[in-house]
């Protein structure tokens, strides 16, 4: 359990939709720092576990779950996911208030994030696209970095409720401005993972001590999240953390998208997308992203 405190703010409903890695804990924010919360999961067993856990309600459609919210979150798994809890009689549209804000912490599309802002628009309802970096442990400890697009209005209205599950909660520009600013999150992320994978590999190889190694070289210019978190679990081969190989190619599968609408030069992120994919070739679906050092078979120096 988390130990952070929370700023006061006024209480309002709020409805989150999605209970997975990412919202299970998130939701459970919201009821400690205060908000009412109704949830609402496809699995009813989750949705019944979390409610035992904190307390709040529960909800049987997504429609349901935001009818009198103020503001309805989501975090789900992808664009279709995403549609299937927002649009439709039973999606979360038809039980929003006027003036209500959506908003969505899946990382999907910029474009699906455009098409649902624009459609809010046509229902009086507000839409802000917002994913979220920091993976399980962020979601857990409630430091998330929140990456956002949409009306600056409606974003100063759901900031307050957003922040009591992050640390950095920013307003990047309009619809797709949040979805656009991960996708360059997750290309700075995968480079990094390479480089380290790569780091730790040619290290072994030569016969250092890599835990000395990385505690130097990580006072320098070397220096990342990724190196501090994720290099000494790569040193001794443990993956077993929350943000999984399945999920990182589905977030490059977006990103080398968008890369061919707007014609975006991304030779390493290609490389590194087809290295994931050999991974989970080999079964390697739910290991953690910095698994990529499986690629390199160099635990042992030359002779």
């Amino acid at each position: 359990m988390s130990s952070r405190t929370y700023e006061p703010i006024e209480p309002l409903t709020v409805a989150f939709i999605g209970l997975g890695v990412m919202g299970y804990p998130m939701a459970g924010h919201l009821v400690r720092a205060g908000q009412r919360v109704t949830v609402y999961n496809r699995n009813p067993a989750k949705a019944a576990q979390w409610v035992a856990e904190y307390g709040a309600a529960n909800a049987t459609s997504p429609r349901l779950a935001a009818e009198g919210a103020d503001v309805v979150c989501a975090c789900v798994g992808n664009d279709d996911d995403l549609r299937s809890v927002v649009l439709g009689d039973t999606g979360a549209y038809a039980g929003m208030r006027a003036g209500a804000i959506f908003v969505d912490h899946t990382t999907a599309s910029a474009a699906v994030a455009r098409e649902l802002s624009a459609e809010a628009g046509t229902r009086g309802l507000q839409f802000i696209d917002a994913p979220v970096s920091g993976g399980n442990v962020g979601a857990t400890n409630g430091t998330l970095t929140v990456m956002c697009g949409g009306d600056p209005a409606a974003f100063a209205s759901a900031e307050p409720v957003i922040a009591a599950y992050a640390k950095a909660v920013t307003l990047l520009g309009p619809s797709g401005a949040g979805q656009l600013t991960k996708m360059v999150n997750q290309i700075a992320i995968a480079g990094l993972l390479q480089g380290l994978s790569e780091a730790i590999a040619f290290g072994e190889r030569a016969g250092l001590d890599l835990k000395t190694v990385l505690g130097v070289i990580g006072k320098g210019a070397a220096q990342s999240w990724q190196m501090d978190n994720r290099g000494p679990t790569m040193i001794e081969r443990r993956f077993d953390f929350g943000f999984a190989v399945d999920l990182m190619r589905k977030d490059l599968g977006l990103v080398l998208d968008e890369a061919r609408r707007n014609g975006a030069q991304l030779p390493v992120t290609a490389l590194v997308d087809q290295f994931y994919a050999e991974l989970q070739a080999d079964g390697g679906n739910r290991a953690d992203t910095s698994s990529l050092i499986r690629r390199l078979k160099a635990t042992q120096p030359p002779d």
